[in-house]
């Protein structure tokens, strides 16, 4: 499975961004697909997941602000994010994860938020 993430970029403080991650190849094999983030000298940390069911999962830190949805049809995850603070800054990746120990990452898109 291959992961083509876009949206990312330069947005002041309490503005919006819309992320989305298009799954390519063996898409049956998907399960949860989610955006992970990497601040400049921190660890990977998640954002948040979306089952094929449409189960979500949130960070504590973007619960309210951000949210995930998933088009199956289109193979597509996207993460509208609002009310974007600084620490918010960060490279965003996708993740797919399912069967066959299935565990892709998309290339990173960075997000800075700033004045």
């Amino acid at each position: 499975v291959q992961l083509q993430a876009s949206g990312g970029g330069l947005v002041q403080p309490g503005g919006s961004l819309r992320l989305s991650c298009a799954a390519s190849g063996s898409t049956f094999r998907i399960r949860v697909m989610g955006w992970y983030r990497q601040g400049s000298g921190k660890q990977r940390e998640l954002v948040a997941t979306i089952t094929s069911g449409g189960n979500t999962n949130y960070a504590d830190s973007v619960k309210g602000r951000f949210t995930i949805s998933r088009d199956n049809a289109k193979n597509t995850v996207y993460l509208q994010m609002n009310s974007l603070k600084p620490e918010d800054t960060a490279v965003y990746y996708c993740n797919a994860r399912g069967v066959n120990f299935l565990d892709s990452w998309g290339q990173g898109t960075l997000v800075t938020v700033s004045r």
